[in-house]
């Protein structure tokens, strides 16, 4: 650990504003290994459950998920917290809105830089699933608090690659007559995990093997920049996925100011902020779901491995129909 802290405090003297993510790439660790290595940091017992429902009392904060090529920051007030299903967590709030998957979690830390404070979550390969970082609305108190709450002791961080499976199966395996009919009768867009897990198809490669283009339309990769800038022109409400195998965090609301800072396309609003790399995008996707309130479309954004960066819906809930207005705006890509 103290050679890994010296290499650090190197490449940090080299390039400063260098992140932690990417100096643990450089570094050639995980950057749960990395941030172990720096003064302010307190494990924290593996209770994540109880942990994040005493995250409401800190108040204002903001909710951070990325993956390799998008951030998403939200901030808001962790609301409605329910743990009862053992296979997805929630939080549903207007702000705060994320499906949380802690069978990947593994690590947590409380994490104190300068005036910083947060909390950070990791899976077995260190690789970081969620944070929370307190704004300036935030209780001070109630994180000092829950630090000495749930303040583990010291522990060797056991490192393990998680295995992902690239293999297809061959497309002339796959019952397509089946997977049409059963696309064709969805309900619920929550239903098409199940679908393909029946059919034993990735998604990359069910949107190949859709019914028709009505259903899946491969789109130029970097019309979802599009979608958003017109979106926030025209001032309507849309919804903005961004996960991991931990979680995935929803933002629903406009967006209002755009720019770009080389190959990021960059949301920054005052409580919702998003970072895309553009230059990471592999493939993008209209895709059309069938469900009880009528056709449900999204636009759908992969990387070169065939996972999914960013989605986008226009605003909607159970049990009414899709925004007209967002439908409007996809037919035009």
């Amino acid at each position: 650990m103290t050679a890994l802290k010296q290499k650090w405090d190197e490449l940090k003297a080299e390039n400063p504003r260098i992140r932690i993510r990417n100096a643990a790439e450089v570094l050639g660790v995980s950057e749960a290994e990395l941030l172990v290595t720096q003064e302010g940091v307190v494990p924290l017992k593996p209770d994540f459950a109880s942990i994040l429902l005493e995250v409401e009392k800190l108040g204002k904060v903001m909710a951070l998920t990325r993956n390799e090529a998008c951030v998403h920051e939200r901030k808001g007030i962790y609301l409605n917290g329910d743990f009862s299903n053992p296979h997805a967590q929630l939080f549903v709030g207007e702000d705060i809105d994320m499906r949380i998957f802690l069978s990947a979690w593994k690590y947590g830390f409380a994490v104190e830089e300068g005036d910083k404070k947060s909390l950070q979550f990791f899976g077995k390969d260190g690789l970081a699933l969620h944070k929370i970082y307190l704004t300036k609305d935030s209780h001070i108190g109630a994180f000092q608090t829950l630090v000495s709450k749930f303040k583990n002791e010291p522990q060797h961080l056991e490192i393990v690659p998680v295995l992902q499976n690239s293999d297809e199966k061959p497309d002339e395996e796959i019952d397509t007559v089946g997977f049409h009919q059963d696309w064709r009768n969805l309900k619920d867009t929550h239903h098409f995990f199940s679908l393909l897990k029946k059919y034993g198809v990735s998604r990359t490669q069910a949107l190949r093997l859709a019914p028709d283009q009505y259903f899946a339309k491969k789109i130029e990769k970097d019309l979802v920049v599009k979608a958003i800038e017109e979106s926030a022109k025209r001032g309507f409400h849309i919804m903005v996925f961004v996960g991991n195998r931990g979680n995935i965090q929803i933002h629903t609301g406009p967006v209002q100011r755009t720019l770009w800072h080389g190959t990021w396309f960059n949301v920054m609003d005052p409580d919702f902020n998003l970072h895309l790399d553009v230059a990471k995008i592999e493939q993008s996707w209209i895709v059309r779901k069938p469900t009880d309130d009528g056709i449900v479309t999204s636009i759908e954004v992969f990387d070169k491995k065939g996972d999914i960066i960013v989605q986008l819906f226009g605003k909607r809930k159970p049990g009414l129909p899709e925004m007209p207005e967002w439908r409007d705006l996809v037919n035009l890509l």
